[in-house]
């Protein structure tokens, strides 16, 4: 059985969902603080009251660029992630553009990527690039693992969570097999269950993108504590 360090410290806890209110933001990253989550994400517009919140925490804030479908221009994704980091994110979940990949412009969306990822880089800031492999078939998948490696991005996600699928072990492992060993894996997409998260950080997960926070964790205390 993992510890709770290790659990706790994989998991991205998601704030994503269009409807959450004011409160609910901040309810959410005060849960993320009490449970020593990894980091909170935020839609773009939470970002500088999530920062404001979790500024003495060890917990990350960090946001979406080009969510959920990728489709902003290369010029709209740099100014969101820059927006984002002087707002004080210091993780980025970036869409790749879904069309353009599946449309074989693969020199589009490795330029697309190049320039988010550089603005990032230049203040030190991670990037996690979603794939969203409920649309792609598995060349699909393999190419944007190959620009993936190209950019030099941090992690490669699978998906956004709004999508048709989420994190399947099939895609886990192709992409794990296709990415450079310094690039990390995220699952997201029906991460519900504390026996699911061990289960994708075996398939070699370092993050996990997750809304069932409380009931990943609680299970994990009462297994620890043989209840």
């Amino acid at each position: 059985m993992p510890t709770y360090e290790e659990i706790a410290g994989m998991i991205d806890h998601s704030l994503l969902k269009p409807f959450l209110t004011e409160r609910e933001v901040e309810e959410g990253c005060r849960l993320a603080h009490g449970y020593r989550v990894a980091s909170v994400c935020v839609r773009p517009c939470d970002v500088r009251r999530a920062a404001e919140l979790l500024k003495d925490s060890p917990v990350r804030v960090g946001t979406v660029i080009g969510f959920p479908h990728g489709t902003a221009t290369t010029a709209t994704k740099v100014f969101e992630a820059t927006e984002a980091i002087e707002n004080g994110a210091v993780e980025l979940d970036v869409v790749l553009n879904i069309g353009k990949l599946k449309s074989g412009h693969y020199a589009y969306v490795k330029e697309d990527l190049e320039a988010v990822t550089g603005a990032a880089h230049a203040r030190g800031v991670i990037v996690k690039v979603i794939f969203e492999n409920c649309y792609l078939d598995d060349e699909e998948k393999i190419a944007a693992c190959q620009i993936s490696n190209e950019v030099g991005v941090d992690y490669v996600k699978t998906s956004t969570g709004f999508g048709s699928g989420g994190a399947t072990d099939h895609d886990l492992r192709l992409m794990r097999e296709h990415t450079k060993p310094s690039i990390k894996l995220k699952a997201a997409g029906g991460i519900r269950t504390l026996e699911r998260a061990i289960e994708v950080k075996k398939l070699g997960c370092s993050r996990i993108g997750a809304t069932a926070t409380v009931a990943i964790l609680e299970k994990l205390k009462e297994s620890a504590s043989g209840h």
